[in-house]
C-alpha cells in the first residue's frame, strides 16, 4: 500500500515538472510588419481639406433701381449671357425717349442748316454749333440705350449661382452683388499644412483625395502652394487642383486628402516608415527585419531623405524583406514574433 501511494506521487511530480516546462516558453511577440518595396508609398499622414470653387464672379446692375424679378435660384446651373434679373426700367425708357427726340430734333436742324450752309448763306461758327448739338444728341442716346440695356443683368460666365443676395421688390445699389456664379468645372481643396511638413510638398506632388458626400476617391492635379504661414498656427494654405466630371464636387464639401511620395528606384533605394529607423548606443542605425522562421533581427541600415513620414534606405535592405513597423519596443536579438 505505501509503495503504490509512493509510485502515485512520483508520477504526479513528474507530470507537474512537465507542465512547468510547457508553461515556462515563452509566446512570440506580436507585431506589426510591412514588405518593403520602391515605388509609389502613401503618406500615412492625412489631411482634412475643404472644397471651393475654381472661381467665383459676383454679378451686380451698374445703376440703382429696384429689382423687378429675379429669374435663378440657388445651385441652378446656368450659361454665359443667360438672363439673370430685371430692374424697373419704367424711369430708363422716359429717358430714352426724351433723348431719341433730341436726336430727332437735332437731325433735322442738321438738314435744314445744310442747305444754308451749302448755299453759302450760313456762318461758319453757326454751322459748327449745329453739328455738335448733333453729335451732343448722338451720345446722350447711346448713354439712354445703355441705361435701358442695364436694366436686365445677364451672366457674365457660365456656371452654378451660388449665392442669391437680391430679391424682387428689393433696391439694388451699384456694385452690390445680385448673385455669385461659381464655376466648378474643376474644383480646389483647400488644406492647412505645417510648416515643417510644407517642404516636401511639391507643385506637382500626387495626391489621393477621398469626399465623403459623394462617396468617390479623386486623384489631386497641380497644387498651389501658398508664401505666407497663419501666425497662429504656423500652417501654410495649399489648394489642390481637381477634375470636377460630372459636377458632383459642390464647395463645402470635406475632403481628406493623402500625399503620395515617390520612392527613389534610380539608386536602389527603398522608402520606409521613418518610426522603423532606430538607432543603436554607438549611433549607427537598424531596423528589426523578420527572417522566414518568423525570427526578429537587427539589420544595419545606410539612410537618405525623407519624404513625408517615409524615408529613403540607400543600403542594407532588399526589395520583399519584411521589417516591424509597430511592436519593436519589446524586441531583443533572435525573438520570435507574430503578426
Amino acid at each position: 500500500m505505501k509503495r503504490s501511494v509512493f509510485v502515485l506521487a512520483a508520477l504526479l511530480a513528474l507530470c507537474s515538472c512537465g507542465e512547468k516546462k510547457e508553461s515556462g516558453e515563452k509566446s512570440p511577440t506580436r507585431v506589426k510588419t510591412q514588405v518593403v518595396s520602391s515605388g509609389m508609398v502613401d503618406n500615412t499622414q492625412t489631411y482634412v481639406g475643404i472644397i471651393e470653387e475654381r472661381e467665383a464672379t459676383a454679378v451686380s446692375f451698374t445703376g440703382m433701381g429696384v429689382v423687378k424679378r429675379v429669374l435663378v435660384n440657388e445651385g441652378q446651373a446656368v450659361s454665359r449671357g443667360q438672363l439673370i434679373a430685371e430692374m424697373d426700367d419704367t424711369q430708363a425708357r422716359n429717358v430714352l425717349a426724351g433723348a431719341e427726340a433730341q436726336m430727332t430734333q437735332a437731325n433735322d436742324a442738321l438738314t435744314r442748316y445744310g442747305m444754308l450752309h451749302d448755299n453759302g448763306s450760313l456762318p461758319e461758327v453757326q454751322w459748327v454749333e449745329v453739328q455738335s448739338k448733333v453729335a451732343q444728341a448722338k451720345s446722350q442716346l447711346e448713354v439712354a440705350k445703355k441705361n435701358l440695356a442695364d436694366c436686365r443683368l445677364t451672366a457674365p460666365v457660365g456656371g452654378i449661382i451660388g449665392t442669391k443676395a437680391v430679391k424682387a421688390g428689393e433696391t439694388a445699389l451699384p456694385s452690390q452683388a445680385v448673385v455669385s456664379i461659381l464655376d466648378i468645372s474643376t474644383v480646389k481643396v483647400k488644406v492647412s499644412v505645417p510648416e515643417a511638413e510644407i517642404g516636401s510638398i511639391s507643385a506637382n506632388t500626387p495626391t489621393s483625395i477621398k469626399v465623403e458626400a459623394t462617396g468617390g476617391s479623386y486623384q489631386g492635379g497641380c497644387i498651389e502652394k501658398g508664401v505666407e504661414a497663419d501666425a497662429l498656427t504656423h500652417t501654410y494654405e495649399i489648394r489642390i487642383n481637381v477634375a470636377n466630371n460630372g459636377r458632383k464636387l459642390l464647395p463645402g464639401m470635406v475632403a481628406t486628402v493623402r500625399f503620395v511620395s515617390a520612392g527613389a528606384q534610380s539608386d536602389g533605394g527603398k522608402m520606409v516608415p521613418v518610426t522603423s529607423v532606430q538607432k543603436k548606443a554607438d549611433g549607427s542605425l537598424f531596423v528589426w527585419t523578420v527572417d522566414k522562421q518568423k525570427t526578429a533581427h537587427r539589420t544595419p541600415v545606410t539612410i537618405g531623405h525623407t519624404e513625408g513620414n517615409y524615408i529613403l534606405v540607400t543600403d542594407g535592405l532588399n526589395k520583399g524583406d519584411l521589417i516591424i513597423t509597430e511592436g519593436y519596443q519589446k524586441l531583443s536579438e533572435g525573438t520570435k514574433v507574430a503578426y
